[in-house]
């Protein structure tokens, strides 16, 4: 049928060095290039039946080379309904293109015609008024021009100009387009049925994006009643009732990978969004069919949502995966293509995944309240199970760890994180010994009264602490924190989320399932859950609706990034550990080696490490700077000259590409002060205000520095080493925080509170105050 033509189409390509043949040819036709030319098997040009299976999860999306978007009315057209909104449009024309220039073949099922084309011929109709109508306050024609006007001379109208300014928009990006019209005999007759799809793909093997609209110009909107057989085929389709079933239709017609319907709605919802109970369905299968209650009309969109989701599963059930989304939200089709948790994703080849991310942290949030009805001695409880739990089974806990570590070691897993990774009897022991400290410090946690105000006579204001709600903790390289922050939860009556890396994954279920055994022990099993689906850090960023807290733990990379992306959720940590150790002039020498020994070369790669020495200039000519720096090299710890330094040095260390760096390994920069003043200069310029440290013996100048240095933990003749949870006696942390507001330093069970006001009185009113009935005593009164 289109032999020819794709001969010739072949046959330019091969001129040009460059074929690029449409992947439903690559699927049915025999293709040799030789050194001649082109051959063509003409006996294997015959269409063979395909059942493909859809994508299993959004993660294989990027894999998608030809897709199919489909743009509703309610997305390009203007809420008043006259015209496009061109902004919009703009934006997801540029998106098709950007996909068109990554190589994946794309074509576009667009309205817009009619209410284009109303727009032009409303403002015809009105400059064809008289100037009496135009003025009579009783003719109400120029606000109804647009409804009287017949759609299908709008649509003759509108078809021309919305071409031209795709045409416009696509030809910015060097993009060429081609438009299809196509009415109801075009899919009901089998020639032109055959024409039309050998059409598309010849202009997808062209480098042309084809835009498909119906011609509404001849025809009215194509509904057709629900046949289960196409005319004068035998074969069954899908009855087209508008755009939703003819991109359906398309898209299993041309063996697209992707269909992306855009409409005004967000997804799928199990009801109506405006009823109540109404829950998003981020992924449907099949299966999923009588989970969906649907309105008797849909509020948005013209197909409604049932058309909507009928012509996802028709198009699903031929190997086709559908995402419906909201065409209004920005850059949607390369956030779906990413990955990223966008709309409902239809795939009938869902694996039997874990409960979604939403359900586990409502469940998390009502796991919260359980806790808080709980007695104190029932929270300790829980966490005296859990500690006891860690001796008891860590032959069961490190197998597990030793199957992460072979795996991670095979993986070339960076030795800093190889030792955060690693388990052992001592660090279950120090574990198990922190969670009864939480246990036994955990009584007073909640409701705890921290102010109390006799406002006036039997008037009592109250205020209490309370959890914060539900957190959401991500971590890697680090399964010890797991237990640790599922105590603190469960200390302060937080519901919890925990993502963990992958490189940890054996440990971290391992573990997890001795913390749903102590809380299942309290009636509470649901309030903390490990994340283990694919979900993407960043969709977890966004369900400010669920999260209330988000505490990263792990490089300042994954903190940073994290940061960066929250955008609605408070993030608690820091970025950067750069600690300082600075030698003051009147150091003790023997206190200094052991302070900096220790600060550096404990645990190099814990952010609470030195990573820059600062030295007295004096010491330069004493032994002090020798022996510091013979005692660093001894250790294996690779030193790096800061300017100063470097300048008095002929050979010396290499110099430090920037005092701004936190090695995280037997690495560190030294360098020169001439006094206390510029080191602390030196550290509010570069240092992350994480834990920073003088060793001196002049009383004057440590209190000086204690009360200058602008950091979370400041130390004198101690070790940065000490800026610990454990250590500080708070029986763990969920972090080390950096930030001014809430809380701040080594993060324990009182950075997981908040608080709330309680007022108890008989009859107050507002009014008998303000009219001098009452009068305000404002007493305050002790808390116990």
């Amino acid at each position: 049928m289109c032999y020819n033509s794709f001969l010739l189409c072949l046959r330019t390509s091969a001129t040009r060095k460059f074929l690029r043949i449409p992947q439903n040819f690559r699927r049915n036709f025999s293709v040799k290039v030789t050194g001649d030319g082109l051959n063509v098997d003409k006996r294997t040009l015959v269409s063979t039946e395909r059942k493909k299976r859809t994508f299993t999860d959004r993660s294989q999306l990027k894999y998608a080379r030809r897709l199919v978007v489909k743009l509703g009315s309610a997305v390009i057209t203007r809420e008043d309904g006259n015209g496009l909104a061109l902004g919009r449009l703009a934006s997801i024309i540029e998106q098709v293109a950007e996909c068109h220039h990554e190589g994946r073949e794309c074509i576009m099922v667009t309205s817009g015609a009619v209410a284009f084309g109303r727009q032009k011929l409303t403002q015809e109709l009105l400059m064809s008024l008289s100037m009496r109508e135009t003025l009579s306050p009783s003719d109400h024609t120029r606000e109804d021009a647009g409804s009287i006007l017949d759609p299908r001379a709008a649509a003759a109208v509108g078809q021309s100009e919305l071409m031209a300014m795709y045409d416009a928009m696509f030809s910015q990006y060097n993009v060429k387009i081609a438009q299809v019209l196509v009415t109801k005999p075009d899919f009901y007759n089998e020639e032109t049925r055959k024409n039309l799809f050998c059409t598309l793909s010849e202009l997808i093997s062209l480098n042309i994006v084809p835009i498909i609209n119906t011609n509404d110009a001849v025809s009215p909107p194509m509904y057709i009643h629900d046949d289960t057989v196409v005319p004068g085929t035998g074969k069954k389709g899908i009855g087209i009732k508008d755009n939703d079933s003819l991109s359906a239709l398309l898209a299993a017609e041309v063996q697209s990978d992707l269909l992306i319907m855009m409409s005004d709605v967000d997804g799928i919802y199990n009801k109506p969004p405006w009823e109540d109970g109404a829950r998003m369905m981020h992924t449907y299968t099949s299966k999923d069919k009588d989970l969906v209650q649907f309105g008797q009309k849909s509020k948005v969109g013209t197909g409604g949502m049932d058309s909507k989701v009928n012509a996802a599963t028709w198009a699903m059930a031929r190997g086709v995966s559908v995402v419906i989304c909201n065409g209004m939200q920005e850059k949607a089709i390369k956030t779906i293509i990413s990955g990223r948790k966008v709309g409902t994703f239809f795939t009938d080849c869902a694996t039997s995944s874990p409960t979604s991310v939403d359900v586990l942290a409502e469940n998390a949030r009502s796991g919260s309240r359980v806790l808080q009805q709980l007695t104190p001695s029932e929270r300790a409880s829980a966490i005296h199970t859990l500690s006891d739990l860690l001796l008891e089974k860590q032959d069961k806990i490190l197998e597990a760890n030793a199957k992460d570590l072979d795996e991670a070691t095979k993986g070339g897993l960076a030795k800093p994180l190889l030792d955060r990774l690693s388990l052992s009897q001592g660090k279950l022991k120090t574990l198990s010994t922190g969670l009864k400290q939480i246990a036994d410090s955990s009584y007073e946690n909640v409701g705890r009264v921290l102010r109390k105000t006799k406002l006036a006579d039997n008037l009592i204001l109250r205020q209490v602490t309370v959890p914060i709600g539900v957190l959401l903790v991500i971590f890697e390289s680090r399964p010890d924190s797991l237990p640790q922050v599922a105590a603190l939860a469960m200390a302060s009556a937080n519901g919890l989320l925990l993502k963990g890396g992958k490189e940890a994954a054996y440990s971290n279920k391992a573990l997890m399932d001795l913390v749903k055994e102590s809380l299942q022990s309290v009636g509470a099993e649901d309030a903390i859950s490990l994340v283990s689906t694919r979900e993407e850090i960043s969709d977890l960023l966004s369900m400010e609706k669920h999260i209330d807290l988000i505490i990263p733990r792990g490089s300042s990379d994954l903190v940073r990034s994290i940061q960066k992306q929250s955008q609605h959720i408070p993030v608690l940590g820091h970025a950067e550990g750069i600690c300082h150790v600075y030698v003051d002039k009147d150091a003790d020498p023997v206190k200094a080696l052991k302070i900096v020994r220790d600060a550096k070369c404990d645990y190099p790669a814990a952010c609470n490490a030195m990573e820059t020495l600062l030295i007295h200039e004096d010491h330069l000519t004493t032994t002090l700077f020798t022996d510091l720096c013979n005692m660093l090299k001894k250790e294996g710890v690779k030193i790096h000259a800061g300017p100063k330094l470097a300048s008095h040095l002929t050979f010396g260390p290499p110099p430090a590409r920037t005092m701004r760096h936190e090695y995280g390994a037997l690495e560190c920069c030294v360098e020169l002060v001439k006094d206390m003043e510029e080191a602390v200069d030196h550290i509010h310029k570069f240092g992350s205000s994480h834990t920073d440290v003088i060793v001196t013996e002049n009383e004057t100048a440590a209190r000086k520095f204690l009360g200058i240095v602008d950091s979370a933990c400041v130390f004198h003749n101690v070790s940065s080493r000490f800026a610990d949870g454990f250590r500080f006696g708070l029986g763990a942390e969920v972090g080390i925080s950096t930030a001014r507001i809430h809380a701040r330093g080594p993060v324990g069970v009182e950075g997981l509170l908040t608080t709330k006001w309680i007022l108890e009185g008989s009859d107050h009113t507002a009014a008998e105050f303000n009219e001098g009935k009452r009068n305000w005593i404002h007493e305050p009164l002790p808390v116990h």
